[in-house]
């Protein structure tokens, strides 16, 4: 395993890949990356770490890929501010001993509950540093958001998993940390009832924050002001008022998100894991399929995403979907791509990007196509 500490050490190595076509594998907290070949050069960003500048007054973050999450999330903290999209911790489901790094959450646009309410990853990345699959050093981007103009790059580099380009620096947006918080538990609900609830929720001036449904349960999490999380817990109540509902305090509330953020109901399973991306109306209708298929599945987004652990092919996975993405997350022993094959227009735009950034395809090579 190569680890290099400076991004022009990070050039001259993939440079050197470049024209040997030698296949690299991104390594950097090794906890969302399965299944690198032994043939491949492992080339591991966790010397390149560090915070380079925070601003809380203006929001805005400067740091290193091999930066731990857990050591930002700290830092924020200090100021009441926060990482308002709330990447994950999978590690429970994926296993591994290794720590999240800021890298590989933008790499993965890793993006939690709340972001029904404040966008993905991608939405707060303000700009990028990375070397591409040529060895070339490249910056995009700014430090605020008046100044981010023209091609963004930071968005084409935020969900690739490291196929065009190894990061060396992301400027992220930061927001103030809720104030209060509280949930909402509407417990005895079907997958199709929870979606109706979801819908009518997230169509109120109420600011929901999150809105997910586990083993019959239903949560809404709602966010702001001390004053402000009350009067709209009252009135969310009386919404729905002809169902039952518990209300879970702000310590619980910020248990049980980490809970469901982190997957802690497919924690020592060992069966394929699944994220599939659909429209929150098809949640229904694809969870009942699901469910023949013989395996446990959850909710998130307000229905828009299924988190799926179980049983079943790619192709079966795939064809329960009328509209969306499958993208295995833990193999455990499932075959076939990782992630949906694109259709035909994308798959050109893809490949033009490759060939842009990496023409010799030698970074992470065949992750998000076989």
């Amino acid at each position: 395993m190569l680890a290099p500490a400076s991004e022009q050490e990070l050039s001259e190595v993939i440079a050197e890949a470049h024209s040997r076509r030698t296949p690299i594998g991104i390594f950097g907290g090794g906890t969302r990356i399965e299944g690198r070949s032994p043939e491949w050069l492992t080339l591991s960003t966790a010397r390149l770490s560090g915070v380079v500048a925070y601003e809380p007054g203006e929001m805005t973050l400067i740091v290193r890929p091999g930066t731990p999450v857990s050591e930002i999330e700290e830092m924020l903290a200090r100021e009441n501010q926060s990482l308002a999209f709330e990447p994950a911790d999978l590690r429970g489901v994926l296993g591994g001993n290794g720590t999240p790094t800021i890298g590989g959450v933008v790499a993965a646009n890793d993006s939690g509950p709340r972001r029904l309410r404040v966008g993905a990853c991608r939405d707060h990345l303000l700009g990028v540093r990375f070397v591409d699959g040529r060895g070339r050093i490249l910056k995009n981007g700014g430090r605020v958001m008046k100044n981010v103009t023209g091609l963004d790059l930071g968005k084409v580099m935020c969900g690739s998993f490291g196929t065009l380009g190894v990061l060396t620096e992301v400027v992220l947006k930061t927001l103030p940390a809720a104030r209060a918080t509280e949930t909402l538990a509407l417990p005895g609900l079907s997958v199709a009832q929870a979606v109706e609830v979801f819908s009518a929720a997230l169509a109120t001036p109420y600011d929901i924050a999150g809105a997910a449904w586990r083993d019959g349960t239903a949560y809404l999490r709602i966010e702001g002001l001390d004053r402000q999380v009350p009067y709209r817990s009252e009135k969310l109540r009386a919404m729905f008022r002809n169902r039952e509902i518990d209300q879970i305090d702000a310590e619980g509330t910020r248990a049980l998100w980490r809970s469901l953020r982190e997957l802690d109901h497919f924690s020592g399973t060992a069966a394929p894991l699944w994220r599939l991306m659909v429209r929150p109306t098809d949640a229904g209708a694809i969870t009942g399929r699901l469910a023949a298929l013989g395996g446990a599945f959850s909710l998130d987004w307000g229905g828009g995403l299924i988190w799926y652990c179980g049983p079943g092919s790619g192709t079966q996975l795939r064809a329960a979907l009328p509209s969306g993405h499958a993208t295995l997350i833990r193999r455990g022993g499932a075959e076939g791509p990782a992630f949906t094959p694109p259709p035909p227009v994308v798959a050109r735009l893809s490949d033009q990007l490759r060939r842009t950034f990496d023409p010799a395809r030698i970074l992470n090579p065949g992750l998000m196509d076989a």
